[in-house]
């Protein structure tokens, strides 16, 4: 398949309208239709319908390999662009809205301490475009959260040649307006909750297919839905009452809500960095900053303190 047949697919699926997806490409709208025409020659099937445009069920399937493809591909145009233009003055790191800690901030400011000159920049991004900047360049570094069984990595794509680190681990909170019912409990049973009122906050909180998941429920529906990466509003809306959310418990103590750790199942949140297989002078010195030999699970308050766990090695993305 030719990568710039698929990527006018793409294309014409994410703005469903062939003139809107011609204006973003910089193309025509006739040549659009013909991309479309000719990719849909080579698989040997109809890929989209035109009026409306919706994908026929072999473009749907279509749909669930091509955006990785093409970002695969833009990573490995990325990754030899490094070899030969890297700029060691710069520093770009990308993070997810919950990743961005305390240790992070500290960790930055040291780095500055000893690179008086070096010009930094600070992304705070949804998880899945951190991964996106990171490999295709945008980003030296990224910081990605999600939560995970104690030393487990977190469930990451596929990632190609970059390179995965263990950043962090603290407990799990859920976030109570003061005024719940639940809100002065010490502990909380995340199951329990599966029918409460969820706000869908991707971008910021832990995605409710991910709670739906580890607790084996069809439960956790939105109630409402927070689009962005602004942690204080997704707050402001769980303490007006319009619905949960989840959130390391470090980082929701600082908010205007009222957090409770979560007691079962055992999960905690997680954070991990990924760089490139070849990183920048400041890159590896941020690197060393933020991954310790060993990963330390912060115990939450009144709880049986969580033992530090085993060194993790870093792991690599298979090829």
């Amino acid at each position: 398949m030719d990568p710039h047949l698929l990527r006018t697919f793409v294309a014409a699926l994410d703005h469903r309208s062939f003139s809107a997806a011609a204006t973003a490409l910089g193309y025509t709208q006739s040549a659009v239709s013909q991309h479309i025409a000719a990719l849909e020659t080579d698989l040997g099937t109809r890929l989209l319908e035109r009026r409306p445009v919706a994908p026929t069920p072999a473009g749907a399937r279509l749909m669930e390999h091509a955006p990785a493809v093409l970002l695969r591909l833009d990573a490995a145009r990325a990754d030899i662009a490094r070899l030969h233009h890297t700029c060691p003055a710069q520093l770009t790191l990308a993070c997810s809205p919950a990743s961005l800690g305390p240790a992070v901030t500290r960790a930055l400011a040291d780095l500055r301490a000893t690179s008086h000159s070096l010009d930094l920049e600070v992304r705070v991004l949804t998880r899945e475009a951190v991964i996106e900047d990171v490999l295709t360049g945008r980003a030296d570094i990224g910081l990605v959260d999600g939560i995970a069984a104690p030393s487990d990595p977190l469930p990451l794509p596929d990632l190609g040649s970059t390179t995965i680190l263990p950043a962090a681990e603290e407990p799990l909170a859920v976030l109570f307006p003061r005024d719940h019912p639940l809100a002065r409990c010490r502990l909380v049973r995340l199951a329990d909750l599966a029918q409460a009122h969820w706000i869908d906050a991707p971008g910021t909180a832990i995605p409710l297919d991910r709670l739906r998941a580890v607790t084996h429920t069809d439960g956790f529906q939105a109630h409402m839905h927070h689009r962005g990466t602004d942690l204080h509003s997704l707050a402001a809306l769980t303490n007006a009452g319009h619905g949960l959310a989840t959130l390391p418990l470090a980082l929701a103590t600082t908010l205007n809500t009222t957090p409770a750790p979560i007691t079962h199942p055992h999960l905690l949140h997680r954070t991990e960095l990924l760089h490139p297989h070849t990183p920048t002078t400041p890159t590896r010195h941020l690197i060393s900053l933020l991954t310790p030999h060993t990963v330390t699970a912060l115990s939450a308050p009144s709880t049986p303190p969580v033992p530090p766990a085993a060194p993790t090695p870093p792991r690599t993305a298979p090829r």
